[in-house]
């Protein structure tokens, strides 16, 4: 009778110690058997617009790892639905390069590796943009942040300003008829829908930009051909550079926005432009006005979605087109 109880204390011992093992082995277990092992590398090159990273792949989990890259956002936890780079596939160390970032926000990022079981992510780090070295604000309060390319500073976004340097108006013409009749400054949105101007600024005749009272903020010019040919051979020539100019993604771009990086931070957009007869090529096309002449022919640089090129075109009579302006510091 007296063994009794040691034999209870010898099976509630044992029943504890299998309900131990099973916990141990529970399938709430947080990294689920035929994921990816990877980590995510250390941020550096921190820009106003761009940043680096990337990750390490130590194991695929038993099935190849078919895509890769980095993913950030400016909430925590990003995932492959962000902002995301495609890195190639397999295991092993990668770079990776974020772009068209905004300056003075704090973003979160994670390596990802993906297999047949799912997607995996490596630990999440996190860094902020500096503030802007350069920025500048328009007659009409605009504000426009400036970047160091080659030796001269290029303001990132397009003109969107109403008013010469002055302050007085520049003319809001939307009829056709009038615009392609005209011999003085003027402006317009795309289509005159004012969310266009909002993502890709005004269009203007180069009539405005020409005008003595300025069109451009204080301490800046409108680009000159000159400038945009020392734009693109510092970065490598006409046929390369587009791509380093152009904001990536398909967002304001229409797939497959052919080799843009912006690695620059330029981040051209696809603005399209006004002619004498219509509206045309958002999306598609970023043109934009040089303040130069050759032989009384204006000069136009564009970016095209479907090349990684930069082109140049002159064309007489164009002074009634409408299209985007850039800005470089004086």
């Amino acid at each position: 009778m007296k063994k009794f109880p040691f034999l209870a204390i010898l099976v509630a011992i044992s029943l504890f110690a299998i309900m131990g093992c099973k916990k141990e082995t529970s399938s709430d277990d947080p990294t689920p058997s035929g994921l990816a092992v990877l980590s995510t590398a250390a941020i550096s090159s921190i820009s106003q617009t761009g940043a680096q990273s990337g990750g390490n792949i130590t194991s695929d989990g038993g099935n190849p790892v078919t895509a890769r890259g980095i993913c950030w956002s400016t909430t925590a936890s990003p995932t492959v639905t962000d902002q995301k780079t495609m890195n190639g596939s397999g295991i092993g160390s990668f770079t990776a390069v974020l772009t068209s970032l905004t300056p003075e926000i704090k973003y979160f990022v994670r390596a990802y590796a993906t297999n047949s079981k799912g997607t995996a992510y490596g630990n999440e780090l996190s860094f902020t943009t500096p503030t802007p070295v350069y920025t500048a604000t328009d007659a009409d309060g605009n504000l426009y942040h400036g970047i160091t390319i080659g030796e001269k500073v290029w303001l990132v976004e397009n003109l969107r300003t109403t008013h010469y340097r002055n302050g007085d108006p520049i003319p809001n013409v939307t009829d056709q008829n009038q615009w392609k009749g005209l011999s003085s400054g003027a402006y317009c949105a795309y289509l005159n829908n004012a969310s266009n101007s909002s993502v890709y600024g005004y269009l203007y005749n180069f009539f405005a930009l020409s005008d003595p009272r300025g069109i451009a903020p204080v301490g800046y010019h409108v680009a000159t051909e000159s400038e945009w040919n020392d734009l693109s051979t510092f970065l490598g020539g006409k046929l390369t550079c587009g791509g380093k100019l152009k904001e990536t993604g398909t967002t304001h771009w229409t797939p497959p926005n052919a080799g843009a990086t912006n690695s620059t931070g330029f981040t051209a957009l696809p603005g399209g432009r006004r002619t004498d007869n219509e509206f045309g090529h958002i999306r598609d096309f970023g043109y934009f006005w040089t303040s130069s002449k050759t032989n009384d022919i204006p000069w136009i640089f564009y970016l095209n979605y479907n090349i990684e090129s930069l082109s140049a075109f002159g064309l007489y009579g164009t002074e009634t087109y409408g299209n985007a302006i850039r800005c470089v510091k004086d």
